[in-house]
């Protein structure tokens, strides 16, 4: 069996987590194979053979723009992930039959061949060249897919990157995958419009299951959760509320978060989990901001989905804390970033504290 998850956006190292969760449950069999299909915010990665002069941006134009860097033991020089790029991570089994490292990588290329056949683009791999290419090789070359694996006691992690409709600017921040003479291309550019995102995870869904010989298994819903990033203007800054677990749910700074109960919508949770965790009733906002990661350390892990939202503390009101917390304080924006320590947390605070149109948006 193949159980794909649909995850929607996933921050890089909650990605680097759950995968590792995920190739933990299946070594101990709590898992069928999967496959993870997301997107990253703007990210640049480095592989095991990666070289440093492959990234063109400096450190200071990175940061600008809102772009992380990150190291990975995946093969391969230097990738670029950002929105409109489809991201593919399949946790595989391969010890016994499937123990060939060669035939697990081109059966990962042949599951994108298949898949982009079906939007009638006729992809194929080039001898010269690792990924996945549109064109003969030379000046017609145009890669749209990157490729790059990591197998640990025949578990994979890692996998593919598969560019749907991504600015391909963004592109010109490296040389991707270390390859100067062939640039990258989109299936929104091939195809001159702009790709249905679900018809293309579940193109490769099939496809993938076709080339591994796996009935393919839709994930169950993930459990939904929210959280609020609520401000407040301070003299000469803005200020955020953090939230203090009790040791014996961790000990951490968190903002305002919590589960949906049924049939109950985003913001009503919101609005909810709020009252209950401070006793003030305040309005919230949507950030436009939903992401994917493991909740815990479950094995198999518990994928959740998560919806941001923004509040502005109102008068004097004292923060009355509920049962699941033992202080809070109200901190700046970047000692609210330094203390919150997931990365989800730290992207609601970036969208609750910025203008649009500024990198923490992209």
């Amino acid at each position: 069996m193949l159980k794909v998850f649909r995850l929607g956006r996933v921050e890089y190292p909650d990605g680097l987590l759950l995968q590792a969760q995920m190739a933990r449950a299946r070594r101990a069999g709590t898992t069928p194979d999967v496959l993870l299909l997301l997107e990253h915010p703007p990210t640049v990665t480095l592989g095991r053979g990666a070289h440093a002069a492959n990234v063109l941006a400096s450190p200071q134009q990175l940061a600008s723009q809102g772009v992380g860097v990150y190291e990975t033991d995946r093969g391969g020089d230097v990738t670029y992930h950002g929105p409109g790029q489809l991201v593919g991570y399949p946790v595989l089994d391969l010890a016994g039959a499937r123990a060939d490292v060669r035939a697990y990588v081109r059966s990962v290329e042949e599951g994108l061949i298949r898949a982009l056949s079906t939007f009638g683009l006729r992809a194929g791999r080039l001898p010269r060249w690792p990924g996945v290419w549109l064109g003969e090789e030379g000046a017609d070359a145009r890669k749209i897919a990157a490729i790059g694996v990591h197998i640990a006691r025949w578990v994979t992690t890692h996998g593919f990157a598969l560019n749907v409709a991504p600015p391909l600017e963004d592109f010109e921040l490296i040389v991707p995958c270390g390859i100067e003479e062939a640039g990258v291309t989109s299936m929104a550019r091939e195809l001159k419009a702009l790709p249905d995102a679900n018809a293309v995870q579940t193109g490769l869904a099939q496809a993938y299951g076709e080339v591994w010989e796996s009935d393919v298994e839709e994930a169950e819903p993930f459990l939904q959760t929210v959280s609020v990033a609520i401000t407040r203007e301070a003299p000469g800054r803005m200020e955020v509320l953090l939230l203090l677990r009790t040791a014996e749910r961790g000990g951490f700074w968190q903002l305002v978060t919590g589960r949906r109960e049924p049939e109950e919508t985003a913001a009503a949770a919101a609005a909810r989990e709020v009252y209950e965790e401070t006793g003030c009733p305040l309005r919230v906002r949507s950030l436009g901001y939903r992401h994917a990661f493991a909740l815990g350390e479950a094995s198999p892990p518990l994928v959740a989905e998560e919806e941001a939202f923004a509040a502005t503390w109102e008068g004097t009101s004292p923060v009355r804390l509920g049962p699941e917390h033992a202080g809070f304080a109200w901190v700046s924006v970047p000692e609210a970033l330094r203390r919150l320590p997931f990365p989800g947390l730290r992207r609601a605070v970036e969208r609750a504290t910025s203008v649009p149109g500024t990198p923490a948006w992209r």
